[in-house]
C-alpha cells in the first residue's frame, strides 16, 4: 500500500485542529491577507523605531553596538511566537541594560571579550529561569513585585542613565571606575576638558529629538534626532577646511559595526564564575519579568486581550535561551515599542517578526552610516530617555494617594543608585511585603450597634472615628457585637489577642461577645488557637463567645483543629436575628432589668425595675 505524499502529511499536520493554536497561540487563526499588511506596516515603523534604541542599550549594557541590533532580532522573534501578548514587541531595553551593567562591571571590563562572554551566559541563565517559572506555572510571583518598588526601581535606573551618559555627552573619556558616585567625580574633576563639539552634538540631537516628539508624536523622533546630529556633525566636524571650527577629534563616533546578522556562539566561560552569575541572573530575572508582565498587562488593556503570565514567561524565557547562543543579552518587553506597534495597528505577532527582518535588512545596507553616530548624539537620546522615566507627575500622585507606597518607591530608588541593583530589586520587593503585612497584622475590629428603634433601623458601626454615625442606640451592657474584618493569621494575632483582651478588662467589660465574621475571610492555625483561648478566657468570666456568618474557609480550619467541637455548632448564628434571639435569654435578668439601653427587641419581655 502506498503511503501518503510528504505533501499531504504536512498539510494534514497545518489542518489539524489546535495543533498550531497550542504551539503558537490562537492568533493564528486571524493571519489573513489583511493582517499581514496591516503587521507589515507596523513592522516598518518598529524597526525604524528599534534601530536607535538598539545601539544606544547595547552601550549602556557596556556592550559593542551591534550585540543591541542581535537582541531587537531573534528574541523579538520567538517571543512574539511562543508569548502570550499579540502586541508586545521584546527586545535591548534601558532597565536590562542598565542593570546588566551594573551587575557585570564588577567582574569585567565593559567592552571586553571577558565581559561579552559573561552577559551572554548570564542571558542563558536569566532565559532558563524564566522558562522554569512559566512551565512550572509560578507567574503569580511576578504579582509579589509591587508596582512601587517597580516604580523606584525605574525611577533610580533612569538617574543611573544620567550619570553614566554625562561622560559621552561632555566629550571625556570613560570613567577608570564603575559606580555612580565614581562616574560623578570623575565628571567633576575633569569637567574642565569638555569639549564644545560633543556638547553641541548632544544639544542639536536633544533639541531634534524633543522638538518632534513634542509636535509630531507619531513619527520616530529618536531615528530623527540621531540624523539631524549625525548629518551636522559630519559637515562642520568631518570636510576638509571645517575642522576649524570644532575639531574632528573631539568627537567620539560609534564606530564600524561588525556584521548585521547574529552569529551562534556557545559563551565561555569558567566554572567558577557559574556560582556567582547564578545570583545575579536572579536578580535579573526579577527585573526583566516585572518588566515583562507590567507591559504586557498595559498592552492588554488598550488592546482588550487577556494575558497568560505563564506563557509570557515561557517566550522570554525561550526568547533569552536561544538568544544567548545568538549574540544577544537579556531581553524583554519594550514599551517604547510595544505602545506604537498597537498604534501603528499590528494585529498579531507577525508584526514583531517583520520588524525583526527588516531591522537586518536595514543594517545590513546602512551600516557605514552608523558607524558615523557621534557617541555624544547617544547620550543625549538617553539623556531624553532618563527623563521619561523619571516621571515626576507620578511621584506627586504617590506621595498624594500613599504615603506608604511613596517611602517603599523612594527607598528603592535610593537603593538603586547607592547600592547593587539585584539588591535594590529585592529591597524593594521586602519593603512592599513587609507593609503589606504591617497593613494586614492589624485587621479592623469595629463596634457594632442600632441607629433606631424603629422597624427599619440600620445595624452600624459606632465606634469608627472617621466615619462616625449621629444618633446610634447605647450598647448593650451586658453583649458585644464585633464586627473582625480582615484576616486573622499568625502575624495578625498579637493584635486581634490585644484588642479582645482590652474588651474583657474594661471598668465594665460586656461577657457575653458575638463575632460578625462574613468579613474574616481567612484564618491560620494561630487563628484558630487564638479564638479556642477567647472561648475559654470568655466562659471562665460567666460569659459565652458567638460568631455570625463565619465564611466556609473559616468553618473548615475550625472543623480541622477540632474548635467546632469546643464551640458547639448552635454558636454560630446565620443572622443577626436568630443570633440575638437565642443569645438574649443567656443575658443576666437582674442587669436587664437595671439597664436603660434596651437596644434589642428582646429587651420589652423584661419589665424594669420599678422607680423607688
Amino acid at each position: 500500500m502506498q503511503g501518503p505524499s510528504p505533501v499531504q502529511s504536512t498539510d494534514n499536520i497545518l489542518h489539524q485542529p489546535g495543533l498550531l493554536e497550542r504551539l503558537f497561540g490562537q492568533w493564528v487563526r486571524l493571519v489573513s491577507p489583511a493582517t499581514l499588511r496591516a503587521d507589515a506596516m507596523a513592522g516598518v515603523l518598529g524597526a525604524v523605531l528599534v534601530l536607535p534604541q538598539g545601539i544606544a542599550f547595547a552601550t549602556l549594557a557596556g556592550l559593542p553596538p551591534e550585540y543591541g541590533l542581535y537582541t531587537a532580532v531573534v528574541p523579538c522573534i520567538i517571543a512574539a511566537l511562543f508569548g502570550s501578548s499579540w502586541h508586545v514587541m521584546s527586545g535591548p531595553t534601558n532597565a536590562n541594560s542598565l542593570a546588566l551593567f551594573a551587575m557585570l562591571s564588577p567582574l569585567a571590563f565593559a567592552f571586553s571579550p571577558a565581559y561579552i562572554q559573561l552577559a551572554l551566559a548570564v542571558t542563558i541563565m536569566v532565559g532558563i529561569m524564566q522558562w522554569l517559572i512559566g512551565t512550572l506555572r509560578l507567574g503569580s510571583l511576578a504579582n509579589f513585585i509591587s508596582p512601587a518598588a517597580l516604580f523606584g526601581f525605574t525611577s533610580g535606573a533612569a538617574l543611573l542613565i544620567a550619570v553614566y551618559a554625562l561622560p559621552d555627552l561632555l566629550g571625556l573619556a570613560p570613567a577608570a571606575e564603575h559606580g555612580a558616585a565614581a562616574v560623578l567625580a570623575h565628571v567633576a574633576t575633569q569637567f574642565s576638558h569638555a569639549q564644545p563639539a560633543a556638547m553641541a552634538v548632544a544639544a542639536v540631537t536633544a533639541l531634534a529629538a524633543w522638538g518632534v516628539r513634542r509636535l509630531r508624536p507619531g513619527w520616530p523622533y529618536m531615528l530623527i534626532g540621531l540624523a539631524v546630529s549625525t548629518t551636522l556633525a559630519w559637515i562642520w566636524f568631518q570636510l576638509p577646511g571645517r575642522g576649524g571650527v570644532l575639531p574632528s577629534s573631539a568627537l567620539r563616533t560609534v564606530g564600524q559595526i561588525a556584521t548585521p546578522w547574529p552569529r551562534f556562539e556557545v559563551p565561555h566561560i569558567s566554572w567558577a564564575s557559574v556560582s556567582e552569575l547564578l545570583g545575579l541572573a536572579f536578580a535579573l530575572t526579577i527585573v526583566a519579568l516585572g518588566q515583562a508582565i507590567s507591559i504586557a498587562k498595559a498592552v492588554a488593556a488598550r488592546s482588550g486581550q487577556r494575558i497568560d503570565a505563564n506563557r509570557e514567561f515561557r517566550g522570554q524565557g525561550l526568547s533569552n535561551i536561544v538568544g544567548g547562543f545568538f549574540s544577544c543579552y537579556v531581553s524583554c518587553g519594550s514599551m517604547n515599542r510595544s505602545m506604537p506597534n498597537l498604534q501603528a495597528g499590528a494585529r498579531t505577532p507577525l508584526a514583531a517578526v517583520f520588524a525583526a527582518l527588516l531591522l537586518l535588512g536595514l543594517v545590513a545596507v546602512s551600516a557605514p552610516l552608523l558607524a558615523q553616530i557621534p557617541m555624544a548624539a547617544l547620550a543625549a537620546l538617553l539623556m531624553l530617555v532618563a527623563l521619561s522615566l523619571l516621571d515626576v507627575a507620578r511621584w506627586r500622585q504617590l506621595i498624594q494617594l500613599s504615603r506608604t507606597e511613596f517611602a517603599v518607591a523612594l527607598a528603592t530608588m535610593l537603593a538603586t543608585v547607592t547600592i547593587r541593583l539585584e539588591l535594590a530589586i529585592l529591597l524593594g520587593t521586602l519593603l512592599s511585603l513587609m507593609s503589606f503585612l504591617y497593613r494586614t497584622s492589624k485587621p479592623a475590629m469595629r463596634t457594632m450597634g442600632f441607629d433606631s428603634w424603629g422597624t427599619e433601623r440600620q445595624f452600624v458601626v459606632i465606634d469608627d472615628a472617621h466615619q462616625p454615625s449621629p444618633g446610634v442606640l447605647a450598647e448593650c451592657p451586658q453583649l458585644k457585637l464585633l464586627r473582625m474584618e480582615g484576616e486573622v493569621y499568625f502575624g495578625a494575632t498579637q493584635h486581634v489577642a490585644d484588642t479582645l483582651h482590652a474588651l474583657r478588662h474594661a471598668p465594665h467589660p460586656q461577657k457575653h461577645l458575638l463575632v460578625m465574621g462574613k468579613s474574616m475571610n481567612f484564618i491560620d492555625l494561630a487563628g484558630a488557637e487564638l479564638w479556642e483561648a477567647e472561648l475559654n478566657a470568655r466562659r471562665a468570666m460567666g460569659g459565652d463567645l458567638y460568631f455570625h456568618r463565619p465564611r466556609p474557609e473559616v468553618i473548615r480550619m475550625w472543623q480541622t483543629t477540632g474548635f467546632t467541637r469546643v464551640l458547639g455548632p448552635e454558636h454560630q448564628f446565620p443572622d443577626k436575628r436568630t443570633a440575638i434571639a437565642t443569645i438574649f435569654p443567656k443575658l443576666d435578668r437582674e442587669i436587664c432589668r437595671q439597664c436603660t439601653a434596651r437596644i434589642f427587641w428582646e429587651c420589652a419581655s423584661v419589665p424594669p425595675r420599678p422607680t423607688p
